[in-house]
């Protein structure tokens, strides 16, 4: 069946199982790694054993951490009356990159999808719920996809906090810079219309 070199070929299967990462770009980097000088071989094996081991969801609002909290979780400066529900940990970093946000998060790891076999207990709702006991909280904002599954979970948990008397607000999604309304989906048009701010 052709030439192979039975440890090259299980590091080129382990990039091509990585999401996004066909044959060819699993080669390549396969072949990257290999000749990388024994050090920075070490240090990238290293690197990837250490996170890992080390990180590990924060107790209170369930993003990635290497500590007992999150640096959002344990900043005092942060407006603990806001929360914002999203997704995965990659959304946080979206939002921090903006700079404009300064509430805490909440990561749910999943979205709702019946079809999937993902109901409430297999995402992170009931901490979400947890955190509403004392009333610090005034504000819930859903920052989910708006996809049918970022819509049914957004709407599952606010149908939860509204007998809470928690304000639940929804992102507002609009037209991208440059977009053309005819080409607009329904719900895009409906969330921009929704999210309409004076001018």
């Amino acid at each position: 069946m052709g030439y192979s070199v039975a440890p090259l070929a299980r590091l080129v299967e382990q990039f091509e199982s990585l999401p996004g990462i066909g044959k060819k770009t699993a080669q390549r980097l396969a072949f990257y790694v290999l000749n990388l000088p024994d050090d920075r071989a070490r240090a990238f094996a290293q690197s990837i054993l250490e996170a890992h081991e080390k990180i590990h969801p924060c107790k209170i609002c369930q993003n990635l951490t290497d500590q007992e909290l999150c640096g959002v979780c344990s900043d005092a400066k942060r407006d603990r009356s806001t929360i914002c529900v999203v997704e995965s940990p990659k959304d946080v970093l979206a939002f921090e990159k903006t700079k404009e946000y300064n509430g805490l998060y909440h990561v749910l790891h999943g979205l709702l999808s019946p079809m999937s076999g993902i109901g409430p207990d297999q995402i992170h709702i009931k901490e979400l719920m947890s955190r509403m006991g004392d009333g610090t909280v005034q504000e819930v904002i859903m920052a989910t996809n708006p996809t049918v599954e970022g819509e049914a979970t957004a709407m599952y948990i606010a149908r939860l906090l509204k007998p809470m008397g928690v304000k639940v607000t929804r992102l507002a999604y609009g037209i991208p810079v440059g977009g053309n309304l005819e080409f607009a989906d329904e719900v895009t048009l409906y969330r921009a219309l929704e999210g309409r701010s004076e001018i």
